[in-house]
């Protein structure tokens, strides 16, 4: 199953969550700083990563002692968010250590987004103080803002896309683009897609599952788009990649890519065009790149596939 929209705003949002990050990203001296220095982000934001981490159980019953009638409180909240917490009262953000490095990057700068937002640090700290919780419909908007805020700090504003328009089209580009800014293969692969001046896709799938008398099988966790992909072939709705697929034949079967390889795209026209599409497997995920064939340089070598078109 697809996952649910994380990261979409109206414009007044966008623009609000951005200034706030451009704010922190001056105060920290950030700017063409490669890979983005978080922990002088964190620094300049007066945040600190709490030492130990209350996803540990021992730390989970040390911090119930030290809270007193609100740990129980705080330790629901965080649960419920899995792999970070934002502690309004101590200035803290707890980590989740268990989960890899350049991902703990990206929920550090999430985590220093509800910080920096006015908004929601009232907030946090008054329902760090009560029975209550957020309402689901804020707690999403303040998610999807907190993500934002850790994409535009992460990514340095529009440095990525400049630096993003100087590789060759390919999936290697945001392989080493997630290298230099220090932030993982997924989020790395979805902000080549989202900020592209060149048509392309980014399916995101979970690994691929053999399916007994129907080979294999990777159901998709999230397609991402550039503007120019959109507007001329649509935002792509498949679910699942079998071996039927257009994308079948392109899955990394027991090897880590899958080599350029030719394949049919309708646009919303109704034409057909010959595009391209090479996917890497992350281990957590397997990351599938698709465009058409005409924003490739001449040096470029592809092979040919035969597929059917969606």
């Amino acid at each position: 199953m697809t996952k649910p929209d994380d990261s979409s705003l109206d414009p007044d949002q966008r623009r609000a969550v951005e200034e706030r990050a451009r704010q922190l990203l001056d105060r920290a001296d950030a700017w063409g700083r490669f890979p983005t220095p978080v922990d002088d982000l964190l620094s300049a934001a007066n945040l600190k990563v709490a030492p130990s981490s209350i996803f540990d159980p021992a730390a989970i019953l040390a911090y119930i002692r030290g809270r007193a009638a609100d740990a129980a409180i705080s330790i629901k909240s965080a649960m419920s968010k899995i792999f970070g917490l934002y502690d309004g009262h101590e200035n803290l953000i707890h980590i989740d250590g268990t989960v890899a490095k350049s991902k703990q990057t990206f929920l550090k700068l999430h985590e220093a987004g509800h910080h920096e937002m006015p908004s929601h640090r009232k907030m946090f700290r008054l329902f760090q103080e009560c029975e209550k919780t957020l309402a689901p419909d804020i707690a999403d908007l303040f998610e999807r803002e907190a993500n934002n805020f850790a994409r535009f700090a992460l990514f340095q504003g529009d440095a990525y896309a400049r630096k993003a328009a100087d590789y060759d089209m390919g999936i290697k580009a945001p392989m080493a683009l997630a290298k230099e800014f220090g932030a993982s293969q997924y989020a790395s692969a979805r902000e080549f897609a989202r900020s592209n001046h060149r048509a392309c896709a980014v399916y995101i799938l979970n690994p691929a599952k053999y399916v007994d008398g129907d080979g294999y099988h990777a159901t998709v966790r999230r397609i991402e788009v550039s503007s120019s992909f959109m507007d001329q072939f649509g935002r792509p709705a498949d679910t699942v990649i079998t071996p039927d697929h257009v994308l079948g034949s392109v899955l990394p079967i027991g090897r880590k890519m899958t080599r350029p390889t030719g394949i049919s795209i309708v646009d919303r026209a109704g034409t057909t065009h010959d595009c391209v599409a090479e996917a890497f497997d992350t281990q957590h995920n397997i990351l599938v790149l698709v465009y058409p064939v005409k924003v490739l340089t001449a040096k470029m070598i592809i092979m040919a596939a035969e597929v059917d078109a969606f």
